[in-house]
């Protein structure tokens, strides 16, 4: 029998029912308003409530349902919110759940990941991280078949995520999607601020100046504009804002945004 991590946040982050939930889902891809015109090869985004952060999130996955022939395999990178762990962790089950259905994940990959000193097994680090699943139903709805490969990074290096990444680029029709959002409880103008000198960061791929202050992600981050460095890509914005654009008050916000690297 397969051994499936069911959804934690479903009803909280995003709708708990199927249909609600798919028509939540394409019509915030629907709405994209990027004209980007690359096949990019990763991805970042955000991970709040969809009515905060879905529409920048949308953004990215309007490219990657453009590009959907050509995928086969998602790398998912997200920070650890409720579990300290050294490194990097895979999970032991088969398949990760979302109320849309159930996506198989890559265990070939993963055992081959597993024997790399930095990752490890845990399933408590998987169990309630929304950074992750949050993702899951937005790459239903824009991709066809495909596999997962979901890894919570904990106290890891730049370095350490990067050769993960490495790793797997070198499978075919595979993309990186990294999960984080931007600053955390500033005022609407001191994020702003803040937010927008950490996007020229990630597009100019000056990783080892940021810092966890700016992305909660900043380590898969990193991690990603190191490879996307060695491989001379680009990266470009698709869209920003903070939750007192979309559905929070001014007064303290978290921001986000969405980048293709192509």
């Amino acid at each position: 029998m397969d051994r499936v991590r069911p959804p934690a946040v479903a009803g909280s982050f995003y709708p708990g029912d199927q249909v609600n939930l798919s028509h939540l889902v394409d019509d915030l891809i629907s709405h994209s308003e990027s004209h980007f015109s690359y096949n990019a090869r990763g991805f970042i985004v955000p991970h709040a409530g969809y009515q905060y952060s879905g529409s920048t999130a949308a953004e990215a996955y309007a490219l990657i349902a453009k590009q959907k022939a050509e995928i086969k395999r998602v790398v998912l990178l997200g920070p650890c919110h409720r579990e300290w762990i050294a490194g990097i962790a895979v999970p032991s089950c088969d398949k990760f759940s979302s109320p849309l259905g159930d996506i198989p994940l890559d265990i070939e990959a993963i055992n081959l990941l597993a024997k790399l000193p930095q990752v490890s097994v845990s399933d408590k680090a998987h169990k309630e991280e929304h950074s992750l699943e949050v993702q899951l139903p937005f790459l239903q709805r824009a991709l066809d078949e495909f596999q997962l490969i979901p890894l919570a990074v904990g106290d890891a290096t730049p370095e350490e995520v990067a050769e993960v990444i490495e790793t797997l680029w070198k499978l075919e029709n595979t993309i990186v999607v990294v999960s984080s959002d931007l600053s955390h409880f500033l005022s609407y103008d001191d994020a702003n601020i803040i937010d927008h000198l950490t996007t020229r960061k990630i597009l100019d791929k000056n990783y080892q100046a940021l810092d966890h202050h700016m992305a909660c992600g900043c380590t898969p981050i990193q991690g990603l504009l190191e490879v996307a460095s060695e491989k001379s890509l680009n990266v470009s914005l698709l869209k920003q804002c903070n939750s007192g654009d979309t559905a929070g008050d001014k007064s303290r916000v978290v921001g986000y945004a969405a980048y293709a690297i192509y």
